[in-house]
């Protein structure tokens, strides 16, 4: 039996629906459990597989993109030697020591001391006159941290799924500058196409620029569609055995004519021939074969841009966890888009903030003065696919059931002010539909309120 409960909320009464024991239940507001198949949003598309944009024109929005965008950079483009200011710069940016108190797990306060010994491993006294920008390809999923160490740390609310010093993830077969090296040689500051920071030197092999930028261009390849994929069980080389590849990844194909007949003990004929790079004893670059079964979800060649495929393709990370900065082997709410689109070729900015306030792509910005009317209007006019942006987060729109805009997105907090005008605060930690309307963005504004811009890749 269904019991119907109005919400009251931003001038809008809503029904929030709770379905009795051994069916659909949520606390999100308006949430059904047909809301969470990708065939009901895809099933109200107009135009759905037409193609939106080619491949040689999503490589266009990526030159406007870097061109626009001062945090996207061409690893080519990158000078081959920073000076000691140079580089001491980019280093005090990217490790910047808190302004806010930080804290452990444990509840103790960083010190002067602890972040006294966080900057010693920064090895900024190490820098020469002239610093060589030297290149390598990563090797598995690793983490890009703000500092060279594994150590989390928290802000003031103790929120220990938000770890401070993490800032991203780098994905095997991802091209990055390397620019300096910690002082316990355990960690590289490396700059990738859109960001700077600290990985993992394990997690990097080194090759020369040509080697390692050339990786990328090969043809033919693949490209990884499901949200992950894992190579095949390789018994010989540890390191590409079940290897996590995340959506977006590009894979350069290889033949059984070129490379022959076995791949590591194992007949190619019912599987994709990859190539990967390895890290040898020394740290230096090589590659090698690896197997995908034709049954993963991969696509040769970029996936078409065509409003069914961002659907399905947001809907392959429902239910996954959130991870602030890629953390718990997940992502966050750009990580989400960003891979997304990656998946048919597109290159964006990092942070959610260089994504709402760059000015790539079709853009529809709202100020302080803009009416929540206005918004609603240009959200109506919105394609499924395009991205909603909000003070630190973003979200895929997917249509209006009634005057009702949904979402999909990677979220931390559930808000939202209930019959009685308390706030309600729940938890979502994960990629989940929800609707725009009855939800707070954060304790004082709604998500209505807080939207500044309504962008488009099309």
């Amino acid at each position: 039996m269904k019991k119907i409960v109005s919400l009251v909320c931003m001038g809008w009464i809503f029904a929030l629906t709770s379905i009795s024991a051994n069916a659909f239940s949520s606390d999100v507001p308006l949430l059904q459990v047909e809301h969470l198949k990708p065939q009901f949003w895809q099933a109200k598309l107009n135009n759905a597989d037409v193609v939106i944009l080619t491949p040689e024109q999503i490589m266009g929005r990526n030159q406007q993109t870097f061109a626009l965008q001062s945090e996207m950079q061409l690893l080519q483009d990158l000078p081959a030697q920073f000076t000691d200011a140079e580089l001491a710069q980019i280093i005090n940016r990217v490790s910047k020591v808190a302004t806010d108190a930080r804290f452990y797990a444990n509840g103790i306060k960083l010190s002067a001391m602890h972040w006294a010994a966080y900057q010693q491993l920064l090895a900024l006294p190490q820098l020469k006159p002239q610093n060589t920008v030297r290149f390598g390809l990563v090797v598995k999923r690793t983490a890009l941290r703000s500092f060279p160490t594994d150590d989390r740390v928290f802000n003031a609310e103790a929120n220990k799924d938000l770890d401070r010093f993490s800032e991203t993830a780098l994905f095997p077969t991802d091209a990055v500058a390397v620019l300096h090296t910690s002082a316990d040689k355990k960690w590289l500051l490396v700059q990738s196409f859109n960001y700077t920071g600290w990985v993992k030197t394990a997690d990097v092999a080194m090759g020369s620029k040509q080697q390692v930028l050339a990786y990328a261009e090969q043809q033919p390849f693949v490209v990884v569609t499901g949200a992950t994929v894992r190579t095949a069980f390789n018994p010989e080389i540890a390191a590409v055995s079940e290897l996590q590849l995340d959506m977006g990844i590009r894979l350069p194909l290889q033949s059984a004519a070129d490379v022959g007949f076995i791949v590591h003990g194992q007949n190619p004929a019912a599987s994709y021939i990859v190539q990967l790079p390895l890290r040898d004893a020394n740290g230096n670059l090589s590659f090698t074969s690896a197997l995908l079964p034709l049954s993963a979800d991969v696509h040769q060649g970029y996936l078409p841009f065509t409003a069914n495929n961002i659907i399905g393709q947001a809907f392959k990370f429902l239910g996954e966890r959130y991870g602030w900065g890629h953390d718990y082997n997940g992502r966050d709410c750009t990580g989400f888009t960003s891979e997304i689109f990656r998946s048919f070729g597109f290159l964006m900015p990092r942070n959610s903030g260089q994504q709402g306030n760059g000015q790539y792509a079709e853009n529809t910005r709202f100020t302080n003065a803009s009416s929540a009317e206005d918004k609603l209007s240009a959200i109506s006019k919105a394609q499924p696919g395009d991205l909603l942006y909000f003070p630190g987060h973003v979200s895929l729109y997917l249509g209006m059931l009634g005057t009702q805009p949904f979402m999909i997105h990677d979220v931390n907090t559930l808000i939202y002010p209930q019959q009685n005008g308390e706030l309600y605060q729940g938890t979502l930690n994960g990629v989940v539909v929800t609707p725009l309307l009855p939800l707070n963005a954060n304790v004082e504004q709604s998500y209505l309120d807080a939207l500044y811009a309504v962008k488009s890749l099309r």
